[in-house]
């Protein structure tokens, strides 16, 4: 069994993976901003985890002691038309999203590299290869870190280390609930607001998301992609097989 360590643990994904892995026999480190939400969690450690602050990266990874595989998974989203998306929550995504993955892949890596083994695991999304309108700021951290992780699936291979790329669609985490939402009043992109729910198509549980993350782990050659769920394996096929020269939505709109 593995060494796990898995970022955002409190909520949704995050926490529905901790324990799918803890009831596979893993052993899971558990990590959170704040470690009291994890206190309820069956699994061998929980730590405190700001992926966003180098310090607490680095104390975090020297408490959990060797690191099999890394599920990269803190994250967060906005609702905002990309006219008027304050740049402060751009950022804020970026620095949490992207760069905070890369923060933890970097304090991690040395020890794997090492050891000649190991696994990163993104927890991306479709959005990571295709865009929906009012979630364009989530989707560009997302391209962004499909980039840093296929970079990474190049450049560390030679040393052992696999990198997987989870990509869920719609996902029943609260995540969507949680977004702040930018909107100014009488805002001309409410109309595409109101479509979204529609937009985003059939929604999977973290729990089935969990399983596909258990999966790729325990496979012998995991893949670099991995859809989890129908809708997303159906929304990525579509992708690929859409047109380059104009714009993909999935979904119509009335627009």
């Amino acid at each position: 069994m593995a060494s796990v360590l898995i970022t955002g643990a409190g909520k949704g994904i995050g926490r529905a993976i901790a324990l799918e892995l803890s009831r596979r026999g893993h052993r899971v480190i558990a990590t959170a901003r704040d470690p009291r939400v994890l206190a309820d969690l069956p699994v061998d450690q929980r730590l405190r985890f700001d992926v966003t602050d180098s310090g607490s990266v680095d104390q975090a990874v020297r408490d959990a002691g060797e690191v099999d595989v890394l599920i990269s998974n803190a994250g967060e989203t906005v609702r905002a038309p990309l006219e008027t998306v304050p740049l402060d929550e751009v950022d804020r995504l970026f620095r949490l999203n992207t760069l905070g993955a890369l923060r933890v892949a970097q304090a991690v890596l040395p020890g794997m590299r090492g050891r000649g083994s190991g696994h990163l695991v993104f927890v991306s999304s479709v959005q990571g290869r295709l865009v929906l309108p009012i979630i364009g700021p989530y989707a560009a951290s997302k391209w962004a870190l499909e980039a840093i992780a296929e970079t990474l699936a190049i450049e560390t291979r030679h040393f052992g280390v696999n990198v997987s790329i989870v990509q869920p669609g719609a996902v029943s985490s609260g995540g969507a609930e949680r977004a702040k939402v930018c909107f100014a009043d009488e805002d001309p992109y409410l109309p595409l607001y109101e479509q979204l729910t529609a937009l985003r198509g059939e929604v999977v549980t973290p729990e089935e998301v969990a399983v596909t993350v258990a999966e790729t782990i325990e496979h012998a050659e995991p893949p670099l992609r991995v859809p989890a769920g129908a809708p997303a394996e159906k929304a990525l096929r579509a992708r690929k097989e859409a047109p380059e020269n104009e714009p993909f939505l999935f979904a119509k709109i009335d627009w």
